[in-house]
């Protein structure tokens, strides 16, 4: 109980609530259904013969529901011209439309879970800055690692379905070859120096090969490291192009709803800025990363008149970290209108259709209407997954690499990081030979307890619980703070990267290959 305290208290509460919480509210079904989102009605057969002058066959009568409805008798088929003046109706989307739709049970899934997973973080944030317990495990971290893994295994089932389909040839070769681009990328990016780009995985990789090797040479094993850098950095580079191929769907995906958004909002100058704005904020994020554009020009250079830069250290980290958070919740705010620019693709797909010639069955009218909405929920997981990936690398960087919220309130202190390291190790040794002194007393003992000694139960079960407490020390010295800073510090810069070079990908194809 020690080690996990009051996250585990915590992380039970938060299980008891979502049990009794997720059956009566949602936030996912909150953001389809009441955030005034609309979809677009088909026209029923009897007003496409009607508005076609076809006389009336002997088919089941269209029931007006929205969707599509199956009929296996030939005469409901008929044939109207693309041309034809069709007005849509809107009806507002309920409860009871979503619920069928394709990945909403997943879709729901992931919002809900990060929904809680951000409270409970939240709630272990507040508690650690008034107790800070480094004893302690940080289970809000789990919490953070579910979502990141969820998001990443919709994403990948999402891309698993143009592989399995033969007629997404075209999406299969995207994938395929956007990952082998962003593997290059990734690859040039890694041999960048650290005081260029200051993601932090050199320094990782040193800290983690000296506390590896030092933990395995305390177990009387020889090893001069786990692996070689290239190795670990190839492996990184392999990581990085599976999750941009992943990325890129969903960043084309943004990219025309954000074109779409930013047509029907012409007369709307200030919402046009604040899409423009989000739009750009991963890019903005990006440049955070980059050291001089962004550290030393804040931190290290005294403009005239000044005595001071403009960020200390702390407040410059924070920032960062406060950077992202923002970017998340902008994008999570403007969700809305993103989602019904993608509504209106129906209404789009008939207004183009009109400045055609031919003709057009009405089952494949109907389809062409009702699919927007049908994949809704699809769209959806392409717009959250991404921007819930970026936010909980983040938190996960700011509390594994022991940062804090609070810098832009603290003074920058000098501080030598050699030494703190030095002195780190220096406890971490001190501790271990603390702990082993009980268990090397009790190895000879011989058994017969005088009286108001513990009995040899209470001895090993003592013994136990010191060997798992010296184990989690000895696993918390070989995975130090440089590590985690390393490890989700570029997790986080390469996720707002892709992130953007995605949607931008997107937004060069609709300015180049689409009609306006």
């Amino acid at each position: 109980m020690a080690l996990l305290g009051a996250q585990l208290v915590i992380t039970l509460i938060m299980v008891s609530v979502i049990q009794k919480l997720s059956p009566h509210f949602s936030l996912a079904k909150w953001i389809l259904c009441s955030t005034g989102l609309t979809r677009f009605l088909h026209p029923t057969d009897d007003e496409l013969r009607k508005l076609s002058g076809v006389p009336r066959g002997k088919g089941k009568k269209d029931k007006r529901n929205g969707q599509q409805q199956a009929n296996g008798d030939k005469s409901s088929t008929f044939h109207i011209p693309r041309s034809l003046d069709i007005q849509l109706d809107t009806i507002p989307i309920a409860s009871y439309d979503i619920v069928h739709l394709r990945f909403y049970t997943e879709y729901q899934w992931l919002v809900d879970f990060s929904l809680y997973s951000a409270i409970v973080y939240t709630i272990s944030e507040v508690y650690h800055f008034f107790f800070p317990l480094k004893e302690e495990i940080n289970l809000s971290m789990l919490w953070c690692l579910l979502v990141v893994f969820f998001a990443f295994k919709l994403l990948a089932s999402l891309t698993v379905q143009y592989f399995q389909s033969e007629e997404s040839i075209g999406e299969r070769s995207t994938c395929i070859v956007t990952g082998l681009a962003y593997l290059l990328i990734a690859m040039m990016i890694l041999i960048v120096p650290e005081h260029t780009l200051e993601v932090g995985l050199d320094k990782a990789y040193h800290s983690f090969n000296e506390s590896a090797s030092s933990f395995l040479e305390g177990q009387g094993l020889n090893s001069s490291g786990p692996a070689s850098k290239i190795v670990v950095k190839f492996f990184i580079a392999v990581s990085c192009g599976i999750l941009g191929a992943l990325f890129t769907f969903p960043g084309l995906r943004m990219a025309r709803m954000h074109w779409d958004s930013l047509k029907f909002c012409k007369d709307r100058l200030w919402l046009k800025l604040v899409l423009n704005v989000s739009f750009a904020m991963p890019f903005l994020l990006v440049i955070l990363w980059v050291k001089p554009l962004a550290r030393d020009y804040l931190t290290s250079r005294v403009f005239s008149g000044m005595t001071a830069p403009i960020l200390s250290t702390e407040a410059f980290e924070t920032m960062r970290l406060a950077a992202v958070v923002v970017a998340v919740l902008l994008r999570f705010m403007l969700m809305p209108i993103y989602l019904q620019a993608y509504l209106n693709i129906a209404y789009e797909r008939v207004e183009e259709q009109k400045k055609e010639a031919g003709r057009i069955t009405n089952v494949e009218l109907k389809k062409k209407i009702t699919s927007i909405f049908y994949y809704l929920c699809v769209v959806t997981l392409q717009y959250v997954a991404p921007i819930l990936m970026c936010l909980f690398f983040a938190l996960m960087y700011k509390t594994l690499g022991e940062y804090t919220w609070a810098g832009v309130l603290k003074e920058s202190m000098p501080l030598d990081e050699c030494s703190a390291d030095l002195e780190y190790e220096k406890t971490v040794l001190a501790t271990i030979a603390r702990e082993r002194a009980p268990v090397v007393e009790t190895a000879e003992f011989d058994g017969i307890a005088p009286e108001g000694e513990p009995t040899v139960a209470e001895t090993n079960i003592l013994s136990t619980a010191q060997s798992f407490q010296l184990s989690m020390q000895s696993l918390k010295s070989v995975f130090t703070k440089d590590v985690y800073r390393g490890l989700f510090g570029f997790a986080t810069w390469w996720s707002c990267f892709i992130w953007f070079a995605a949607s931008s990908l997107g937004m060069v194809y609709q300015s180049y290959f689409t009609k306006s």
